[in-house]
């Protein structure tokens, strides 16, 4: 299971790349997806991500230069291409959780007043 950051920075990666699979992207343009009011994601906290992420098998990243400007190679990897599936059914896994809680608290209730109304 990925971080928050790690979670963050994938859904990036993924849209970036999803069309060809893989991608040339500049660290400016990975940080600019982000909108984080607490702490602001640095080059280099990326660069540690990415390494992780890369180290999990999400995908292959080449560091390269281009006139001065540092870039990505990004590649997806297997199991990149089904982050979007795996992200999804960990969201669909959480709200349906959340349902049998709240479920499961309705029901204490309604059994609770009614043993209470009985005695």
């Amino acid at each position: 299971m990925l971080s928050k950051t790690e979670n963050e920075v994938m859904c990036v990666v993924y849209k970036l790349c999803a069309g060809e699979g893989r991608c040339l992207i500049p660290p400016k343009e990975v940080l600019s997806h982000f909108s984080r009011k607490q702490k602001p994601l640095t080059e280099e906290k990326l660069e540690r991500v990415l390494r992780a992420l890369e180290l999990d098998g999400y995908f292959e990243l080449l560091s390269s230069d281009r006139k001065g400007e540092k870039m990505y190679v990004i590649t997806l990897r297997a199991k990149g291409y089904a982050f979007r599936r795996l992200y999804e059914q960990e969201k669909r896994r959480f709200f349906l959780k959340l349902g049998w809680a709240v479920a499961s608290a309705a029901i204490a209730f309604f059994v609770g007043m009614l043993l209470s109304a009985l005695f």
